[in-house]
């Protein structure tokens, strides 16, 4: 494997919290380029090709995340996508994405709350890329 850092890409519609990720990923050492919707990291896609990407699950529809990284797995069959949502903390909803029910549609590699910490979201990052 190349020395080369990794490139993450992070889509959220929340300024301040893209921008908390964009340091935090950064401090880790990773290359980031940031979308603020679902609409803008499409356009991103069509062109980049990260190594992993971190969706929010709600943008401008309640499923953008969902959509999302059902396109980019279309795309880049092989890229790790984290998911990352408040939306058991807002909603009371919470699902398995190792369900096979869900599995069909939900192309997330894996389901994180809001609010993981730099650790945590290292040693996943690490893990999802087999570093």
């Amino acid at each position: 494997m190349s020395n080369e850092k990794k490139l993450i890409l992070i889509v959220d519609d929340d300024a301040d919290y893209l921008f908390q990720m964009e340091a935090m990923v950064k401090n880790l050492g990773f290359r980031v380029k940031t979308a603020e919707s679902q609409a803008e990291a499409e356009k991103v896609l069509e062109t980049t090709r990260p190594d992993l990407a971190i969706f929010d699950l709600m943008m401008e529809n309640e499923d953008s995340g969902f959509i999302l990284s059902y396109k980019a797995k279309r795309k880049y069959p092989e890229m790790p996508i984290i998911m990352a949502s408040a939306a058991t903390a807002e909603t009371g909803y919470s699902f398995d994405l190792y369900n096979d029910n869900n599995k069909g549609w939900i192309k997330a590699d894996l389901y994180l709350e809001k609010g993981i910490r730099s650790d945590q979201l290292h040693r996943e990052i690490n893990k999802l890329l087999k570093l």
